[in-house]
Order: structure tokens, then sequence, then C-alpha cells
């Protein structure tokens, strides 16, 4: 239980007198400003409690901002959460001061300002962490009705090659190889998810692979409550996508594929980078790079492994994130002669989104 003068209750404290003292003119129920942010009045009431403090995660803080930054969120019945992009300047910069102290107070409640230095990595390569702190790869297996497909596949096989059975091998290959010489003297696993112990998951985890085959990037992107839902390709003929929500407003990001001599060629991939503190253990991080096909997953982790695009993009991640230990990337990844062009992220022209929003 944390004591109501520590802080867990400095964030419940502040949630409340924003609901009640923000505009003491109009009195908001916990009722209403659930039905605002689209939640639960049982998590209003969590989110307010000095004696059993809950954390809202990130983009509730977010909402939370948004909310209180404008009298325009409550001068109609029912009360709403306005989209970012109908904010006013000085309605902007207020939703950012605010948003800045919310994330502040849930960092320090959660014993979290040491994970941000972990989320933004030891130095200019975000993939270089403490010494001694192991690191899980959890990769995508392949169905057996694919693997069943390859040669030597057999572990009785004489020529038995045992990384047949995992997805996303090149994805696997770049980054693998670039951790273990960033961390020379930490273990570094490599895992299905069927293949998972309970000690891996308070590891570094490093999740390549989306939602239809890697069960445990679907799992932590459900804990983490992350506003990217990954949309499944339910056949090899459809494209999917990532989606964003925010305010109310749906964004869909879809790969770009074309038709050639009667077969479909894919010209861009949808990649998803995501990184925060590890939900079972805070004092390490969870990773996924994913992306709609393979080629989006290499994308996603040669952004920050290519030496003429890793700087660069780590010096946006530091500058954009600074101070917070959770962010979001989702880039265009071109494909070219069927070959893989690493994804800029400091260009608005690769970069299509990106989260938390400023603070």
């Amino acid at each position: 239980m944390t004591s109501t003068n520590g802080p867990g209750g400095d964030l419940a404290r502040r949630l409340r007198a924003l609901r009640k003292e923000v505009w003491p003119s109009r009195r908001i129920t916990q009722k209403q400003l659930a039905d605002a942010l689209g939640v639960s009045v049982p998590l209003i009431s969590s989110w307010e409690s000095e004696a059993q403090p809950k954390v809202p995660p990130l983009n509730r803080l977010e909402a939370y901002a948004t909310f209180f930054a404008t009298e325009r969120s409550v001068s109609q019945r029912p009360y709403r959460l306005l989209s970012e992009s109908h904010l006013t300047a000085d309605e902007q910069a207020q939703r950012d001061i605010l948003f800045h102290e919310l994330m502040k107070l849930g960092n320090r409640a959660q014993g979290h300002e040491h994970a941000v230095a972990h989320a933004l990595g030891g130095d200019e390569d975000l993939w270089r962490f403490p010494a001694d702190q192991d690191i899980t790869f959890v990769c995508s297996a392949l169905p057996e009705e694919r693997l069943d497909l390859l040669p030597y596949n057999d572990p009785e096989a004489p020529d038995y090659v045992g990384l047949y059975r995992y997805a996303d091998l090149d994805a696997l290959l770049e980054l693998h190889g670039h951790v273990r010489a960033a961390n020379p003297d930490t273990d570094v696993h490599v895992r299905t998810p069927a293949d998972m112990a309970a000690d891996d998951y308070s590891t570094h985890l490093v999740l390549l692979g989306g939602v239809d085959w890697n069960t445990v990037t679907a799992d932590l992107l459900h804990r983490h409550e992350v506003p990217v839902r990954q949309i499944a390709r339910e056949s090899d003929d459809e494209p999917g996508g990532f989606e964003v929500v925010e305010a109310g407003e749906r964004r869909l990001f879809t790969p770009e594929l074309r038709e050639e001599d009667g077969r479909e060629i894919l010209v861009a991939d949808i990649a998803h980078f995501y990184r925060a503190p590890n939900s079972f253990n805070v004092e390490r991080t969870v990773t996924i790079c994913n992306g709609m096909y393979q080629r989006g997953t290499l994308g996603a982790v040669r952004a920050l492994t290519d030496k003429r695009f890793r700087r660069r993009n780590s010096d946006y991640v530091r500058d954009r994130f600074a101070g917070q230990d959770t962010f979001s990337i989702i880039s265009r990844v071109q494909v070219v002669g069927g070959e893989v062009v690493t994804p800029d992220w400091s260009s608005s022209n690769d970069r299509l989104h990106d989260w938390p929003s400023p603070a």
C-alpha cells in the first residue's frame, strides 16, 4: 500500500484536483469524466485513490491533459475529449505543460526515473543496456505448415537447421549481432513464445514480429495500452495495417503493393517501433520491432542498427522523447528491387506517426 504522502498519493491528489478545482463553477463527476475519456468509473476512482493509487498509463495522462487544457471540453453535454488538432495554440501550450507535470508525477509514483535512461539507452546507442542485465529476444515461430515446406527442418536430419523455425530471420540476424556487440558482458537469449519461461519475462524483452504469430507481442501491446493496434493479415493476400486511435479519431496505415506480371510486389511496408518499461519488471525494458510483412520488421530494426542512419534516428528519439520512458514510432519502409531501405525517422516522408505528443 502506498502512503498518502508518497508519490502515488501526489498523483492521485492532482488528478482529483483537476476534476474538482480547475473549473470551480462546474461540477464534474467521475462518471462524466469517465465517459469523456472512454474509461470506466472504477478506473477513474482507482486513479484518484490516495490509499491504493493506481497510476494511469501514459496515453490516459495525455487524455487528462487534453481534456483539462480547455474549458470547451465541458461547454456542452455530454462532456467531450477534443482532438489535439482542434486545440488552439494557447490550449496546446496548456496541454503540453499539464501533460509534462502529470507524466513526471506518474514516473515518480512508479519509480520510473531510472527507466527513462533505460528506454533511451546508455549512450548514443539505444540498444546498449547496463551490464549483466539479460536480454531476451522473442521471435515469431513459423507455423508448422510453412515449416514443413523448408529443407533441413527435421531435428533428426544430419543437416538440421534450428533457425528455420523462426520467422523474421533477417531481422533476428541483423539485431542479434548488433545487440551482442553492444552488450558484450550480457547474456542474450532467443526464444519463441512457446519457449518462454517465467524468468524470461523480467529481462529486457525484444519482440520481433506481429500479433498474428507472436502472442507475446499481442499480450504486451494489450498490457501497455499503447494507442496503436495491428490489424492482422487474415491471409497472404491481405495487407492489414496499423491503426491509431487518438481523441476519437482513427487513422490506418497500410502497406503499399502493386501488381506486376500477375503477382503482388511490396513497394513499401509499415513498421512499428515501441519501447517502454517492462510491465513485469520496471527496471528493464520492452522493445517491439514489428511490420505488416517481414521487411517492415527488418526496417524497424535497421532504423537503429544501420550505421548510416542509427545516429540520426537515435538523436531524433532523444530530442523528441526527452524525459519520457515510453515512445512509439510508425514509419514507412520502402522496398526497392526487393531490398529494404532503412527509414529515416527525422524525415516526415518516412515517419508517419509518433507518440506520445510532445510534452
